[in-house]
């Protein structure tokens, strides 16, 4: 099945805002780190599993 232009440019849009969001992601756990130091990890997981 072969995508048509609307589909691409559906997926290109989406590609880009994955990116964006890792990169988001990436500067959100800088934040962290920094506010929790060594408990970063911890935290987040305890975050996760409530």
């Amino acid at each position: 099945m072969e995508a048509s232009k609307i589909d691409v440019s559906q997926m290109w849009e989406l590609a880009k805002q994955i990116v964006e969001l890792d990169v988001l992601r990436d500067e959100k756990w800088e934040h962290l780190n920094q506010l929790a130091g060594g408990n970063a990890h911890e935290l987040l997981r305890k975050v996760q599993n409530s």
